[in-house]
């Protein structure tokens, strides 16, 4: 029988220097060496092996690497069979079995329970009949050492009968060595306890099979329990060893099918505190350990001094632990409670060994039947239980099923060449072989049995550490992939399965609906007010209180403040309320509502101001009529300004949401959440910049109204001038604004504080300010409506009136000499204003009878009215020394010397009661003070008194009204 050739050569090379050949009695002979390449004995005591060759234990590895001269070995012991075996029924076939028998080699407590297990197959097969051939099976010890299971198989191989299938393999290391040279051997071999993933390399190991699943096999159901709880971050902690290793690879590719992120991979040696601690810091909840018992007490110990246990974390680790480890081996400092408390909960992964499901198998017993007897066996034998039993006695089933579909086709190809002498060698048998274990499906004691790949796909238990004991908790099937949970069965620490990662739940920091409320109450409330002003304001705008103020600057303080009322609601829109798009036009409708709404208000009192202070401070100038119209020009001068640098704003560098997160805090409900909180922001890129071009143009604004207010402030009239008010207002907005932009800036990340610092600071500006301008003229309309209209500086002193009998004798010397003009004017100034105030309610009275008068009078001519132009002229010398020398310097221009001497002396003559009370008097005055009381303020050039009672009053009440020469007269020009 031919033999194919050895393809791996160098599988021996390593384990043949500690290879000892067997002398003729049997017992250990001496070890092979290599030298230059060369394999030569170390010592030439094999002399029953030196009639093959004059090298003596050379011949083991010839054999082995040369299967044409192991051929001749086979054939002095192969005892006569031939390869017609499968053609006679009843036949033996014999069935080469290697495991660890020795009670001294590691692993051997497996295999001690495997043999009964094996012989309960075989009697079954034998008791079912429906099999024509026996199996036989020699066990070969292979001590689980390298050495001594190549030499287990080469006596097999030389000395055994030829075997047709090779069962067993349980130490990774001599089972891989063995398999990698079955292809050149034409054998194939089922293993039932090899769990090492490297023998899953099919290119490499192409006739191994096992009925015990991988380690490897796990990796699928440890995902699909993942993606039953939705875990989709997990981490890795590895013992650095080649057989974790490898399953921790396989574990990362079907992770990544699964789009199951891994955060961290972690991989130890001895110590494993200082990985547990990196998967704690890259917050890894559900962690997939691969490690050995001894280092398990080492991992859970660590967990508990890193409180990585409890509710929040979850830890799967390999199934496969003897009973009690973590007391066998618990070498660290933590007590054995410290570990069951870190321990609590865990999930361990491992095959199943036998199928829960108590249904009839191949050998007509339930998997628990078939438990009971072999539970008989053990007890006869005196031997403890292997957990492998089961793939065991499902493996000699295989076997037999496989041969005798073998023997099925050999026969039918017999037949089909009965005119030929058939032959059959032992390569094309290996291949049927492979052919028919991969078409395998039977339902054994383990469950479905079947392969893929040579893989066998089993069952997969879950089991759960509940109180100091594990618990199965579910099993998944590889072939149907279905994960199968018990109902309730799985206990987690809290009220829910734990959290594969730190779950960050964004929270926005918005603004209190009951703080809104109220601030909105509030803004609501000042809006009725800034309308019951504006009603005020309009109802009485010809009243002379109102007219006086400028009625529609004062509209346009009230619009103002309304607007930055409005602000208010939009500033407490949030993200909340609105969309990201909605909230980024929020964003500019609210800074333009607000800039606007400011200068509007603060605009148009500070034109107000600025027309007082044209009219009383610059005298120099010859006086005009400023209308309205012209401020309401100014105003918009102002608001084109502020028009340009916003829409500037908006074209060049809009605002835009911005969105800032913040630390994560902890849940406020003890959830194992974490809270990240973050705030929205209306922002752009040079914001800094934008800001300060506002501020600045804003703060020369109100520094320009200071000014104005500064210089006003002796003007007496309250109907008029505001700039008591206007400075009070200021004062308060520009501290107000100051502290508010600061502390809204350092709140920038508690919306609540800053939205209620903005709101009331724009409440207190605009109430403020409103309240500034319109009560003071609300309580003079209910008490007093005619005095705010009073020049207070009408009022005399006792030597004032002495002073003018005084000087009342000097009128008379005036055009005597040049040098005493000025006092003679003076003097003839002070009896004008007693004259003016006792005629002051009469004109009053007149006034709000013509209001319909002729708009202006632009020009007085002095020969029709030089009366009227004397007291005008004189009058305006009440306004301080500049208005004097002002007035005194237009009446010597426009008068030449001579006629300060031109007076009629018939009006010298008469009587002052007659003079003055007379109707063509009484006409002039009329005629001549109201245009310029309805144009240009009457109460700049002297006011109106309220104590007098009528135009047409006794004469006799005004005693000291004297006719004022004409030679005092100047014209008058309207304001």
């Amino acid at each position: 029988m031919q033999r194919g050739p050895l393809r791996p050569w160098n599988i021996l090379t390593e384990a043949l220097p500690n290879l000892r050949c067997p002398n003729s009695e049997g017992t250990a002979g001496s070890r092979l060496v290599t030298l230059h390449g060369r394999i030569a004995p170390a010592r030439r005591d094999c002399s029953g092996w030196e009639m093959f060759l004059p090298t003596g234990c050379l011949l083991l590895s010839v054999l082995l690497f040369h299967p044409a001269l192991a051929k001749v070995c086979n054939d002095r012991t192969k005892h006569g069979q031939d390869n017609s075996w499968f053609a006679r029924d009843g036949e033996n076939l014999p069935i080469m079995v290697l495991m660890p028998m020795n009670e001294s080699a590691l692993m051997s407590s497996i295999s001690q329970g495997i043999e009964p297990a094996v012989q309960l197959a075989i009697q079954h097969i034998r008791e079912s009949r429906k099999y024509s051939f026996s199996l036989i099976t020699k066990i070969y010890d292979t001590e689980c050492d390298n050495a001594k299971g190549l030499r287990a198989f080469f006596d097999a191989i030389c000395y055994g009968p030829k075997h047709l299938m090779i069962f067993g393999g349980v130490c990774p290391s001599v089972t891989s060595i063995i398999a990698e040279s079955l292809e050149g051997w034409n054998l194939v071999q089922l293993s039932f306890a090899a769990t090492t993933p490297v023998l899953a390399d099919k290119k490499k190991y192409p006739n191994f099979f096992r009925t015990v699943p991988s380690d490897n096999a796990v990796n699928p159901a440890v995902v699909k329990f993942l993606n039953y709880y939705n875990w989709s971050r997990v981490g890795t902690l590895t013992q650095d060893v080649q057989r974790f290793s490898e399953v921790r690879n396989d574990l990362t590719s079907e992770l990544e099918k699964a789009d199951i992120q891994i955060a961290d991979t972690e991989s130890f040696s001895n110590d494993p505190c200082v990985n547990v601690k990196k998967l704690k810091d890259n917050d890894v909840r559900i962690i997939i350990g691969q490690f050995d018992e001894n280092l398990a007490s080492k991992v859970f110990c660590c967990a508990y001094n890193l409180n990585m246990f409890g509710s929040k974390y979850q830890w799967i680790i390999p199934g496969w632990y003897q009973g009690k480890w973590w007391e066998q081996a618990n070498t660290t400092n933590c007590t054995t409670k410290k570990l069951l408390t870190a321990m609590e909960g865990y999930i361990s992964v491992d095959f199943e060994p036998l199928s829960a499901r108590q249904i009839k198998g191949i050998s007509g017993r339930t998997p628990k039947e078939y438990e009971s007897e072999y539970s008989k066996e053990l007890h006869q034998k005196g031997v403890e239980a292997s957990k492998f039993h089961g793939f065991a006695y499902d493996g000699i089933w295989v076997i037999a099923k496989t041969l005798t579909r073998v023997m099925e086709l050999l026969r039918v190809k017999q037949r089909q060449n009965t005119y030929h002498n058939f032959t059959v060698d032992d390569r094309e048998v290996g291949k049927m072989v492979l052919d028919v274990m991969n078409e395998t499906n039977f339902f054994g004691v383990t469950g479905q049995v079947m392969f893929r790949n040579g893989e066998r796909m089993g069952t997969i238990k879950f089991n759960q550490f509940q109180e100091g004991a594990e618990v199965k908790v579910g099993e998944y099937n590889a072939i149907a992939d279905v994960l199968d949970l018990i109902n309730n069965s799985i206990r987690f620490q809290g009220v829910e399965p734990p959290k594969d990662r730190t779950f960050v739940r964004l929270q926005r920091r918005h603004i209190n609906v009951p703080l809104y409320s109220i601030l909105s109450t509030i803004t609501i409330l000042g809006m009725l007010m800034a309308g019951a002003f504006l009603f005020f304001n309009i109802k009485n705008r010809n009243h002379r209180l109102i007219k006086m103020s400028s009625p529609y600057m004062n509209n346009l303080i009230i619009l103002g403040g309304m607007l930055s009322y409005a602000s208010i609601f939009l500033f407490g829109l949030d993200g909340g309320f609105v969309s990201d798009k909605e909230f980024e036009t929020l964003c500019t409708v609210r800074t333009w509502i607000l800039i606007v709404g400011y200068t509007t208000a603060f605009g148009a009192m500070f034109a107000k101001t600025w027309r007082v202070h044209a009219i009383f401070k610059n005298v120099k100038m010859k006086k005009k009529i400023i209308k309205d119209q012209k401020l309401l020009i100014i105003v918009g001068g102002m608001l084109l300004i502020d028009l340009c640098i916003l829409i500037c704003w908006q074209i060049v560098d809009p605002l835009k949401r911005t969105v800032e997160e913040y630390s994560l805090e902890a849940d406020p409900q003890g959830r194992d959440i974490a809270i990240r909180p973050f705030l929205e922001h209306c922002e752009n890129t040079h914001m800094t910049i934008w800001l300060g071009i506002v501020y600045a143009y804003k703060g020369l604004l109100m520094l320009f109204g200071c000014f104005l207010a500064w210089e006003t402030r002796n003007v007496s009239i309250p109907a008029l001038n505001d700039s008591k008010y206007i400075g009070m207002s200021v004062y308060n907005v520009g501290i107000m604004c100051i502290i508010g932009a600061a502390v809204s800036f350092l709140t920038r990340d508690q919306p609540n504080v800053q939205f209620c610092i903005v709101a009331l600071v724009i409440i207190f500006c605009s109430t403020i300010t409103l309240c500034l301008v319109f009560v003071p003229k609300f309580i003079t309309m209910r008490t007093n409506p005619d005095a705010a209209t009073q020049n207070r500086r009408l009022k005399f002193t006792q030597n004032q009136k002495k002073e003018d009998s005084k000087t009342s004798t000097s009128v008379t010397s005036v055009n005597q000499a040049n040098t005493s003009r000025l006092d003679g004017l003076q003097t003839d100034n002070h009896r004008l204003r007693m004259r003016i105030t006792e005629l002051d309610k009469e004109l009053e009275e007149v006034t709000m009878q013509l209001q319909d008068t002729p708009e202006k009078t632009p020009y007085i001519k002095q020969n029709h009215y030089p009366d009227a132009n004397n007291i005008l002229s004189i009058r305006n010398f009440t306004d301080g020394k500049d208005g004097e020398k002002s007035i005194l310097k237009n009446h010597l221009e426009q008068k030449p010397q001579a006629q300060w001497g031109s007076m009629d002396p018939s009006r010298i003559n008469r009587g002052p009661l007659e003079d003055i009370n007379s109707p063509e008097h009484i006409q002039r005055r009329l005629s001549l003070q109201l245009p310029i009381l309805h144009h240009a303020y009457l109460p700049s050039i002297g006011g109106v008194d309220a104590s007098c009672t009528s135009p047409n009053g006794s004469p006799g009440s005004s005693p000291r009204h004297r006719h004022m020469p004409p030679s005092y007269r100047v014209m008058v020009s309207g304001l």
